[in-house]
């Protein structure tokens, strides 16, 4: 079966635009019509599976299209290596996300118990920034600990 660039960007809920930099960049294989219009078969909706798990890992560019290229060299016991170094990086990046992740919920987790106090009549609000002085900005209780990283 063969999808017309339209269908295949819906196939996978991305851009037309998308699909033609991927294919201009190499990432992904196409073949043309008698239009000369890009047209996309099961062997590159397996090629963008792959692209689209790498990219939501977080992978950049870069290493989708080294991964991409190692794909398409002969299989060798250093190319799998290869390949395999790429996957540990993104999942080493993976549990760095999940960490910040983990942060944030437990900052939220904070912030949402102060509200509740503050709601319950159990402290005073002190959240709002525009009623500080100048000490009570530096000793804020509502910043309950150093805010998490930026995600």
């Amino acid at each position: 079966m063969y999808y017309t660039i339209k269908q295949f960007a819906e196939m996978f809920h991305t851009t037309e635009h998308t699909v033609r930099y991927y294919t201009d960049i190499n990432l992904l294989p196409c073949t043309r019509d008698d239009g000369n219009r890009r047209v996309f078969d099961e062997k590159s909706a397996n090629w963008m599976r792959g692209i689209t798990y790498l990219k939501n890992c977080g992978a950049s560019i870069k290493d989708i299209q080294e991964y991409c290229r190692l794909c398409r060299l002969e299989e060798s016991k250093e190319n799998l290596q290869a390949r395999y170094e790429i996957i540990l990086r993104q999942r080493e990046q993976a549990y760095a996300e999940l960490a910040k992740a983990q942060s944030t919920v437990e900052y939220m987790d904070r912030k949402v118990q102060h509200y509740e106090d503050i709601l319950a009549g159990r402290i005073p609000d002190d959240t709002n920034p525009g009623n500080w002085s100048g000490k009570d900005a530096q000793n804020c209780p509502c910043v309950v600990s150093t805010p998490p990283p930026s995600l």
